[in-house]
């Protein structure tokens, strides 16, 4: 018996093409083996900028302060030295209202104290010259009066010499008389007359001798009292040179001490002005971590953070060791930002859709402490711009570009685990069509 519901599910009887298609696609696959395939690297990241001035701007209390007044919230745009928020001072040393005047009536006092050491100086200045200039009278005179009394010896000695061969010669003419007398030959009264003539230059050479004595005398007192005159305006110099140096060591104190008030003033304006911490750039005010009025900020503690509205994007990723001497500077990568749809063909980059190209600049030599390697990309901009709506800190997923090779090869090189192969990026090359376009 024939069965007709055979006949119509089992169609044995019809000629099949099973057979031809499956040639077909054996010979399909077979081709595809030698397309080219692009060998790539895939990494994670973040958007980041190359430059510091750029980043998130933390906004820090410049001084210890309380919180009196708000001009900003959460969200909003300020520009640069807008003013955030205003503090007032909580350190008893600064709370005086007239700190700035008073400190700068010390600095007055403190130039007076100056001005007096200095007229001090002066006036020493002036005794100096004084004593100097009476030393040297002083000494002058008493050099006149010893080439006086050297003047006054040299003629008494002069006399003394004079009388001394008077004296001589009423002694020889004493003797003969006498002689003469003992002899009979002259009288008693004319022994006695050459007697006392004797006598008389005998005591005429005795007050000589008492005169040149005296005289050297005096010149001997004379120059002792030159050596004491010496002695005594070398102390009193002294002593006034002492004093000169006493006062110009206090000058110096005392300008040392305006120095140091001048500086105090210099820091209590500016101290005045931290009172408002203003905006170090112009951006979106975010994350406020002080609430309220009257809250108390430490020293350079954390108020919120500034983010920055011109940002030259750039993006870093993460690279394993196994993979970091295939990363080269100047070598091309494919981005994927998120949020933004993408339809990736890891193998054929010119294919993609919603991907950015970017080059590496960059790539660090220190390991981090997550076991990777970081490498910065710029935005390559000879290709499609990147979105302006990527905001830092979003994640990027990376697709290094290396070698082309056939799929063959790419299938047998993952069957046995080998890594791509080593790409050396023609940086010259990259350039001169980068120029060109």
């Amino acid at each position: 018996m024939k069965l007709e519901s055979f006949d119509k599910i089992y169609h044995v009887h019809r000629k099949s093409n099973v057979k031809r298609w499956f040639v077909v696609v054996i010979l399909l696959c077979i081709a595809a083996l030698f397309l080219p395939w692009t060998q790539n690297i895939k990494v994670k990241g973040n958007v980041t900028t190359l430059y510091q001035d750029q980043r998130p701007q933390q906004l820090n209390s410049p001084i210890p302060g309380k919180i009196i007044k708000w001009h900003v919230k959460n969200g909003d745009y300020v520009n640069k030295g807008d003013t955030i928020l205003q503090l007032s001072e909580v350190k008893e040393d600064y709370m005086d209202p007239l700190l700035v005047e008073r400190t700068e009536q010390q600095v007055r006092a403190k130039q007076g104290v100056r001005n007096y050491y200095e007229a001090k100086v002066g006036t020493t200045d002036s005794q100096l010259k004084a004593l100097g200039a009476a030393r040297e009278l002083k000494l002058s005179q008493l050099k006149v009066k010893i080439s006086q009394l050297n003047s006054k010896l040299a003629a008494e000695e002069a006399e003394l010499l004079a009388t001394t061969n008077e004296l001589a010669l009423s002694e020889d003419q004493f003797n003969r008389q006498k002689k003469m007398y003992d002899e009979g030959l002259v009288s008693l009264t004319q022994f006695q007359q050459r007697s006392v003539a004797y006598q008389n230059a005998l005591a005429k050479k005795t007050v000589i001798d008492n005169k040149v004595a005296q005289t050297r005398q005096e010149i001997v007192a004379v120059e002792i009292e030159q050596n004491s005159t010496i002695q005594d305006y070398a102390e009193k110099l002294s002593k006034t040179e002492g004093d000169r140096l006493q006062s110009m060591g206090l000058i110096e104190g005392s300008m040392g001490d305006i120095a140091k008030l001048e500086n105090q003033v210099a820091n209590y304006r500016a101290r005045q002005g931290l009172y408002a911490v203003l905006a170090s750039q112009s951006g979106q005010v975010v994350q406020l971590s002080k609430a309220g009025i009257g809250e108390i900020l430490k020293d350079a503690e954390s108020i919120g953070t500034i983010v920055p509205n011109q940002v030259d994007y750039a993006v870093e990723i993460h690279v394993r060791p196994v993979d970091l001497p295939l990363l080269k500077e100047g070598q091309r990568v494919m981005c994927v930002f998120d949020g933004f749809p993408a339809i990736v063909f890891s193998g054929w980059p010119n294919t993609s859709y919603g991907t950015f190209a970017a080059k590496v600049i960059a790539v660090e030599s220190n390991i981090g402490a997550n076991g990777l390697f970081r490498a910065l990309l710029a935005e390559d901009r000879g290709q499609k711009p990147w979105p302006p709506q990527i905001k830092m800190g979003a994640g990027v997923q990376g697709i290094a570009i290396l070698n082309d090779v056939p799929i063959w090869y790419e299938l047998w090189r993952n069957i046995n685990g080998f890594p791509p192969d080593y790409y050396i990026v023609d940086n010259q090359k990259s350039a001169t069509t980068d120029g060109k376009k």
